[in-house]
C-alpha cells in the first residue's frame, strides 16, 4: 500500500469516527493538517497573520461541512479547495484594495509577495519594464479574472501566484500533470481574450 494510499485510508477512517460523533477524530485532522494547509496559505498571501486566519477559518467550515462530506474526492482535496478558496477570496480582496494606485507590470505583486504582475498577466504587448497598467486596465484584469471559470482561476492562482509546481498542482486538483500545462495555457488565452483590447 502506498503512502498517498495509506493517508486516504487513514482520512477515511478519521471522517468515518468523526461522522459517528467523536470528536477528537477532528482534533486528529486537525494536527495532521495544520502545517500543510497554513503553509500553501502562507504561499499565496505572504503575511502570517493573514495565513493564521485562513487556516483556522478553513477547519472551522470544515467541521461544519464534514457531515456532509461524501468522499467523492479525498479529505485532504477537499480541505485543500475550502483553504484555496477562502485565500483566494482574501487575496482578491487586498486586489480591490490596492487597484487604484497605477503600477507597472515589473511591480511585485505585493510588499511579501514578490512574483511580478508580467507572471500572472501573460502579454506580447510592451515589455514588463516600460508596460504601465493603468486603473483602467488593473480594472479589466480584476474583473477577467473574476469572469474566467472556477477552474481557470483557480489553476492561474496556484501556478502564478502561489508558484506551485505542475505536479504540486496536479496532487491538490487530483487531475493530471499534461492536464495542469493544458488547463493553465486555456486559462491564460480565456484571460486575454476576456481582456480584449486592452490586452493585446
Amino acid at each position: 500500500m502506498s503512502t498517498k494510499a495509506q493517508e486516504v485510508a487513514l482520512d477515511q477512517s478519521l471522517v468515518h469516527r468523526f461522522k459517528n460523533g467523536d470528536q477528537a477524530a477532528f482534533e486528529e485532522m486537525v494536527s495532521r493538517y495544520w502545517d500543510r494547509i497554513y503553509a500553501m496559505v502562507h504561499q499565496l498571501l505572504r503575511n502570517p497573520q493573514d495565513a493564521e486566519e485562513v487556516t483556522q477559518d478553513a477547519f472551522i467550515r470544515a467541521h461544519r461541512g464534514l457531515v456532509n462530506f461524501r468522499g467523492d474526492s479525498a479529505f485532504s482535496t477537499w480541505l485543500y479547495q475550502i483553504a484555496t478558496n477562502l485565500a483566494r477570496n482574501r487575496y482578491w480582496y487586498w486586489w480591490r484594495r490596492k487597484r487604484d494606485k497605477t503600477i507597472s507590470f515589473d511591480q511585485p505583486v505585493g510588499d511579501d509577495n514578490s512574483t511580478p504582475l508580467a507572471d500572472i498577466f501573460v502579454t506580447e504587448a510592451e515589455t514588463p519594464e516600460d508596460a504601465t497598467i493603468t486603473q483602467e486596465l488593473v480594472d479589466s484584469i480584476a474583473d477577467g479574472m473574476e469572469k474566467l471559470s472556477p477552474k481557470h482561476r483557480e489553476i492561474l492562482i496556484l501556478r502564478n501566484v502561489k508558484n506551485l509546481t505542475y505536479e504540486e498542482i496536479a496532487e491538490i486538483l487530483d487531475i493530471s500533470i499534461g492536464t495542469v500545462k493544458s488547463r493553465i495555457a486555456r486559462a491564460r488565452e480565456s484571460l486575454r481574450s476576456k481582456l480584449g483590447e486592452d490586452f493585446q
